[in-house]
């Protein structure tokens, strides 16, 4: 990992000026606590310390969840919906998984590489087709999936507006999402938003620039901190029954904010949480 444990909590921390409280995993009763898993790409996946300050998404989550859900980050990097089910690594998650936990799916970045057949899938076929197989999956062992559309890149045009990268595998995602009626989580439509509430000069602080790389897909802490929370305010959509994902109203945000502030109607409320 870049980061460890305790650094990715101060920085949520530092970003969001919120009051916190301890608080641990165990639910009442002695209930076994629910996990929430993640099935995707570089974006999300945790980093290894020579690749710092690269950061994914899903090393900040744990820190904006609340008590009783546990976070299991699977994601890897350069896995497809096509290539993560190849490998053999969505079976280790539904080995794992249990009744009542979550699996939360994001792929598009790679799917779209269509010289490489290992990984492409074709938006309305093949990728609908493999993340069937997360959704069949999660719900064959009592558990509830949960899709994310693809958190935008950092492109912009030459007046400034924020431009989406992604072609037809949001859609394909949303369409697969109402047809099985499964939880969304529309991050490509929040990411841009924020992208072009924040501009293409502010946009920098949040993704992997540094002085000898310029990267416009992956995230520096800040950034990770900013999508996690998008990820965590995402409502579901209409008729969803993954009650843990559901939020009400959006709250409200202003500019240079990591992300929309929670409220205790966000999927998880942030907490901050002792580090090991």
């Amino acid at each position: 990992m870049s980061l460890s444990r305790r650094q990715v909590a101060s920085a949520a921390v530092a970003s969001v000026p919120l009051a916190f409280g301890a608080a641990g995993v165990a639910q009442a009763g002695g209930r076994r606590p629910r996990t929430l898993y993640i099935a995707g790409d570089s974006t999300a996946a945790q980093k290894d310390a020579d690749a710092a300050p690269e950061t994914g998404w899903g090393m900040a989550l744990p820190f904006l969840s609340r008590p009783g859900l546990r976070v299991a980050n699977h994601a890897v990097n350069g896995r497809s919906s096509r290539s993560f089910v190849d490998e053999g690594r969505l079976e280790v998650i539904l080995s794992s998984i249990r009744p009542g936990d979550l699996l939360l799916v994001q792929f598009a970045h790679n799917d779209e590489k269509s010289d490489d057949p290992a990984r492409y899938t074709e938006p309305w076929s093949t990728y609908q087709e493999y993340l069937r197989l997360y959704v069949d999956g999660a719900r064959a062992r009592g558990a509830r999936p949960v899709l994310a559309t693809a958190v935008e890149r950092r492109r912009f045009d030459a007046g400034g507006r924020a431009l989406p990268t992604h072609g037809e595998y949001p859609a394909a995602m949303r369409a697969l999402a109402a047809e099985e009626r499964v939880a969304l989580l529309d991050v490509q439509a929040l990411s841009l938003a924020l992208w072009q509430e924040l501009g293409a000069e502010e946009t920098k602080r949040y993704f992997n620039w540094t002085a000898t790389e310029q990267d416009n897909t992956h995230f520096n802490p800040p950034g990770a901190i900013a999508v996690a929370r998008l990820v965590a305010r995402s409502r579901s959509a209409p008729g969803c029954s993954a009650r843990a994902m559901c939020g009400r109203t959006p709250g409200s945000r202003s500019r240079g904010s990591a992300g929309p502030s929670p409220s205790p109607d966000t999927p998880w409320t942030m907490r901050r949480r002792a580090a090991p």
